[in-house]
């Protein structure tokens, strides 16, 4: 894993921190994923395995955020979240798989920190560089987690959400609410080509060939051109 990494201007964005997850014992078998009976059963099953799932995102990122993807290992995961090897697989039966959760719920973090503050841009263009540069600022903040996300999403062998999240984000931010069910095939062609836009200006900046002030310049052009008819 390349250790260098370009260095950029940080303004303070909402992001949460990298925190290992309480460590708790397990029993080596797997988590019974089938609701339980009883009233209140199903529900108190659901919350401990959504809060276990949560648990090993976090460790997940947690590792990845300081030695990169080859940090991730399943054990090693395991270990920290304080969960059996065998429940982990259960959750995520691959490592991609388990990096997928872990750029799902980095997606989360943008989106919650759009809801609570929406791009005030008059134009779509800029209304849409404001989301994409939020997004390279947090992934800036941890840049070894950001370069195991990105490519580890280029190798993929599983389908990620990634892509598809980006440009309907930047379908609502855009065009005053419009969803990927409303949105024309030209128009999610064309926030989905912004949004590998701002993938490969991001892998140039992990790759210490740009700078945060030359991405901004290069996403705006791209935003300007390709988001001309978006009003």
């Amino acid at each position: 894993m390349r250790s260098s990494h370009a260095t950029a201007p940080v303004p303070t964005v909402p992001h949460r921190s990298r925190t290992s997850a309480p460590s708790q014992t397990e029993g080596t078998a797997m988590v019974d994923t089938q609701p339980t009976t009883g009233a209140g059963g199903s529900g108190v099953r659901t919350r401990s395995q959504h809060q276990r799932r949560k648990r090993i995102v976090q460790a997940a990122a947690a590792l990845a955020s300081r030695g990169g993807v080859e940090a991730m290992q399943m054990r090693t995961v395991a270990e920290r979240a304080g969960v059996a090897l065998g429940t982990l697989y259960r959750y995520f039966p691959s490592k991609m798989d388990l990096v997928v959760a872990v750029v799902s719920e980095e997606i989360d973090l943008l989106e919650s920190s759009i809801e609570r503050r929406p791009p005030s841009a008059g134009t779509a263009a800029g209304r849409a560089v404001d989301v994409l540069m939020r997004a390279t600022r947090g992934l800036m903040r941890e840049p070894e987690l950001a370069d195991a996300l990105i490519r580890s999403l280029i190798m993929a062998e599983v389908d990620t959400p990634f892509g598809d999240r980006m440009a309907g984000l930047l379908l609502r931010v855009s065009a005053a609410g419009l969803t990927a069910e409303s949105a024309t095939d030209e128009q999610l062609a064309l926030t989905g080509s912004l949004a590998s836009v701002w993938v490969h200006e991001l892998l140039e900046m992990l790759r210490g060939r740009r700078t945060y002030e030359q991405i901004q310049h290069r996403i705006e052009i791209a935003a300007s051109r390709l988001l001309a008819d978006f009003g």
